[in-house]
């Protein structure tokens, strides 16, 4: 489905791509838990290229002394991914996140290139990737990105209603409202 300058995939797409989908975005899952396991709020995201992973990181600094909203796990990845691959083409790079990219993230992968996001779970709260492209100037005018939501989206949500159930970060936010909800009507 093509929406605005977006490549809208079902999340089924062809066999194969789903296949490679779902084992990148279970990386990604494997860097949430990292992320939880140390009270960080659980989005890991891997860098993929020619089904390699080029980068991997999770969620940094969501609370405690350095608390901060810069050091998200698209952010922490791209940085790394950058300064381990100066010159990398990154229009080639698939970004898997367990989360939607908020604005902040998605905005910055696109200037950086990356034009193909693949995630397990939406952020209702503050995703990026429903921003009109078109409406905006020449830079992100031209943009076409492939959009691929809701791959291994119930085990996203399992680990976001863990760090919901136990910790602060944006508790009583409309994230963990809508979070907590879908968890309880997953297990009736």
């Amino acid at each position: 489905m093509r929406e605005e300058g977006k490549e809208v995939t079902d999340k089924a797409g062809s066999g194969l791509q789903q296949k490679f989908d779902e084992q990148f975005m279970r990386k990604a899952l494997d860097e949430a838990r990292i992320a939880l396991g140390a009270g960080e709020f659980p989005v890991g995201c891997v860098l993929v290229l020619d089904e390699h992973v080029v980068g991997r990181g999770h969620r940094q600094n969501s609370g405690g002394a350095l608390s901060n909203e810069i050091d998200h796990a698209e952010v922490v990845t791209l940085r790394k991914l950058l300064a381990d691959h100066p010159g990398i083409d990154c229009s080639r790079v698939t970004a898997y996140c367990t989360m939607e990219p908020c604005l902040m993230c998605y905005t910055t992968m696109l200037l950086s290139g990356i034009r193909r996001f693949v995630w397990a779970y939406e952020d209702v709260m503050g995703g990026g990737t429903s921003l009109a492209l078109q409406g905006l100037s020449p830079l992100y005018k031209e943009m076409m990105v492939d959009l691929v939501p809701d791959v291994l989206r119930s085990e996203s949500l399992t680990l976001f209603s863990r760090f919901f159930q136990k910790y602060s970060y944006w508790q009583d936010s409309l994230l963990a409202d809508y979070t907590l909800e879908q968890w309880n009507r997953s297990r009736e």
